[in-house]
């Protein structure tokens, strides 16, 4: 029987072997498991950014409504036990320890890696709870993903695609597309976020080769109306996630039998008390810093637009790392307009991209850079005149909660 340290150890580790996509993997695993998720009612969520917010705030209306919601989703900022809950209460370490012990004594055939264990871990532990409905971020892309073996979903939700992962998922956008189109099924309903026309007809003609004609598109009315409404989760990018995660629960509740004005009732409560933490959260308000998940071109677009909005006319501090795979000199060129200053940090990761060669890029753009020698040294020297904004990676967001925590 291995300790809770040891399961966390030996899940966490799993390397890849062979080359099974992730979708075959679980699939096998789930199968040796006796298919635990065979009568689990799910909403599955896809896309580029977004989707973290997104079953943040399907989650909380979903609770609000009376349902017991189990939401995976990752990576954890700071505890292994985020990626798994159930009505926003993380997976005890005792359970970790159980259902981890069980996965790893077991022969599945294959070799798992610490996201399939993960997803496996979790469907088990929603299915004990006898949870009502679960919501499932995928990890990367949908079409091989781990997460789309799992079966029809009530509601699949495609938020935002942009570039991301493109070692991966390639460099052209409708590549990008096709594989986050890949969670949709026949009999699913399926709602997306504005898209760019190119992004849309992909979606469009995934739907029409699965016979989905029920498809909601977040409109600019469905937007306004979230905009009026006090959200814990800030930015003006939250108003569109907000609005596709309404749509879902929508389509859920109402085929509960409920009524609309209650339906509308639980969407109010349930996005006002959603959160979802290192999404422009602020740390500290002396020395100002605040810390963002934005990690590709668009997740930093949206934070442009976000400070812009709460912070007219201010320039700002920028503290940035990076994965190596990302669009960094885009999110830099972004950023360019708003920057009085960079400090650039290396992630610990080995996919990181080296603070150094990351300076290099913001020097030649002509804008004040310094290098960091670690995280602790960017935040002992905060600036204390500007705001400062932490972003680049959700690795590097979740090394900033431990240190402050």
């Amino acid at each position: 029987m291995y300790s809770y340290s040891e399961v966390r150890n030996k899940i966490e580790n799993s390397r890849r072997f062979g080359n099974l996509p992730g979708v075959e993997v679980s699939k096998k695993m789930l199968e040796k498991l006796e298919n635990p998720q065979q009568n689990m009612e799910f909403v599955h969520v896809a896309g580029t950014n977004g989707k973290g917010s997104v079953c943040a705030f399907m989650s909380s209306i979903l609770k609000e409504s009376g349902m017991k919601v189990g939401v995976f989703t990752s990576p954890h900022l700071v505890d292994f036990e985020e990626r798994i809950t159930v009505n926003g209460e993380y997976i005890p370490k005792e359970e970790v320890k159980r259902l981890g012990n069980m996965l790893l004594n077991m022969e599945f055939g294959v070799n798992p890696t610490m996201f399939d264990y993960c997803l496996c871990m979790a469907v088990m532990y929603f299915v004990e709870n006898k949870c009502d409905i679960v919501i499932l971020e995928t990890g990367l892309g949908g079409r091989l993903d781990s997460t789309n073996c799992v079966g029809i979903p009530k509601v699949s939700v495609i938020t935002k695609i942009g570039y991301d992962h493109m070692a991966i998922l390639g460099n052209d956008i409708k590549d990008i597309a096709k594989e986050k189109a890949g969670i949709i099924k026949k009999g699913t309903n399926l709602v997306i976020e504005r898209q760019q026309n190119e992004v849309l007809e992909v979606i469009h003609k995934k739907a029409g080769e699965e016979g989905i004609d029920n498809i909601e598109i977040v409109k600019d009315e469905d937007i306004e109306k979230v905009s009026k409404l006090p959200l814990k989760i800030k930015g003006v990018h939250q108003w569109e996630n907000a609005s596709a995660a309404a749509l879902g629960a929508k389509i859920i509740l109402k085929e509960k039998g409920m009524d609309d004005g209650d339906i509308m009732a639980f969407i109010k409560t349930g996005l006002c008390s959603a959160s979802w933490p290192g999404r422009m959260e602020l740390i500290s308000n002396n020395p100002f810093l605040m810390i963002d998940g934005a990690h590709n071109s668009n997740g930093v677009l949206a934070l442009k637009e976000s400070l812009c909005s709460l912070y007219p006319n201010e320039k700002f501090h920028f503290i940035m790392g990076v994965m190596a795979d990302k669009d960094y000199e885009e999110m830099v060129d972004i950023l360019i307009p708003l920057a009085e200053s960079f400090t650039t940090v290396t992630v610990e990761s080995e996919r990181a991209l080296n603070a150094l060669k990351l300076k290099d890029y913001i020097n030649e753009q002509g804008v004040m850079v310094n290098e960091a020698l670690n995280l602790k040294d960017a935040l002992d020297n905060l600036s204390v005149k500007n705001k400062n904004i932490l972003f680049g990676s959700l690795y590097f967001v979740g090394e900033v909660k431990e240190f402050y925590k």
